[in-house]
């Protein structure tokens, strides 16, 4: 769709003395740099006329995204903001988000405590759901309920908003996160989103929370990326390893052969983005860089970026003395090839970890 900018252009011989005027309104998206201007006398009128392209007003989106506070979810709402989209921060707690999420920095953002997640997911275009309790503590039996809980819960709290939309109205997409814990852990099996889960608790907990999210009304595009471990300066498991190699004590963890399937955290925002505007993304996506690396490599190019050693492994009695039953996430692993990603055609600008590596700590 596009809509024609009338300027009328009055010009006088022999001085050159021309005046400019905007004939008609038009898109308040476009800014014009300058204000018109006019200079004195005109007896020539000249007419131009020119096509505004209103395609990228036509694509933008109302996107509300649970999570929206974590790691992951900042990212992908500076990267909305930054494209004019529109963006519903739920959440469970207003005063944090106002703290992350300023108003003189994100204008227009609309933070929406559990009140008002109805009216937000039913006025929108698509839903990311990225809410879960962090995985990387110790397990009490509590906690393992929690991780459950807070995913299955949250999940099954926007599909049912998404269902109850008015006929017509409502999103037409769903984005939900799961992760690579779906397939189990293995030293020698390679996994792609073929491939069978696990037997583990959280196998169990990914088939529950994708389940949950498939429940969503069939005219709803669903894509479940199931995400590795997100490489990023400011959390996730960096946040957790430089402390010890910048303490000359960094090594591998665990034997150091077990698989570490990793994407930076550009690339998976990049790949939910996508997720959310390609109808071709749909059903399961790995959201897993293309070259996995074991334990021992990502140990060995993170001390070389750092300038430190990565000789000395942590044992796992270590481990499990801090983590308890949740070292299993670093203890053990799985090689998860992003195969849907690639058939698509997605770009990673970060294929390789020790490039990641660099682009984080450098």
């Amino acid at each position: 769709m596009s809509m024609d900018l009338i300027m009328s252009m009055e010009f006088c011989p022999p001085s050159g003395a021309m005046s400019l005027t905007w004939r008609r309104a038009i898109s308040p998206s476009l800014r014009i740099p300058n204000p018109p201007f006019s200079m004195v006398c005109g007896t020539r009128r000249l007419r131009i006329c020119c096509a505004v392209d209103q395609s990228q007003e036509v694509n933008r989106m109302t996107v509300s995204i649970t999570g929206a506070t974590g790691f992951i979810g900042k990212r992908l709402v500076q990267r909305l903001h930054a494209d004019n989209h529109t963006v519903h921060v739920l959440t469970r707690s207003r005063s944090k988000a106002e703290l992350i999420f300023p108003a003189k920095d994100f204008p227009g953002i609309v933070i929406a405590d559990v009140p008002n997640w109805k009216e937000s997911i039913q006025g929108s275009n698509a839903v990311v759901n990225l809410a879960g309790t962090p995985i990387s503590t110790r397990w009490s039996p509590e906690v393992k309920n929690d991780i459950k809980v807070s995913r299955v819960n949250v999940t099954s709290k926007v599909v049912d908003l998404i269902n109850n939309s008015a006929e017509g109205s409502g999103p037409t997409v769903l984005v939900s996160a799961t992760a690579v814990g779906y397939y189990g852990t293995s030293e020698t099996k390679v996994f792609d989103e073929q491939s069978a889960s696990g037997n583990d608790y959280l196998a169990e907990v990914c088939r529950d929370w994708e389940a949950t999210a498939l429940r969503v009304n069939k005219d709803v595009r669903v894509a479940l990326i199931r995400i590795g471990v997100v490489l990023g300066k400011d959390g996730g498991a960096l946040a957790k390893m430089v402390p010890i190699f910048m303490m000359f004590a960094g090594g591998p963890l665990g034997s150091g052969k077990q698989w570490f399937s990793w994407i930076h955290l550009e690339d998976i925002v990049n790949l939910i983005y996508e997720a959310l505007s390609n109808p071709s993304y749909k059903g399961v996506i790995n959201g897993t860089a293309p070259n996995p690396v074991r334990m021992s490599e990502m140990c060995m190019h993170l001390g070389d970026v750092l300038g430190r050693p990565s000789w000395l492994p942590v044992p796992d009695f270590a481990l499990k003395a801090v983590l308890g039953e949740g070292a299993s996430v670093v203890l053990e692993g799985q090689k998860v090839v992003p195969a849907k990603a690639k058939e698509l055609g997605f770009s990673y600008k970060y294929p390789y970890v020790k490039e990641a590596l660099r682009s984080i700590l450098s």
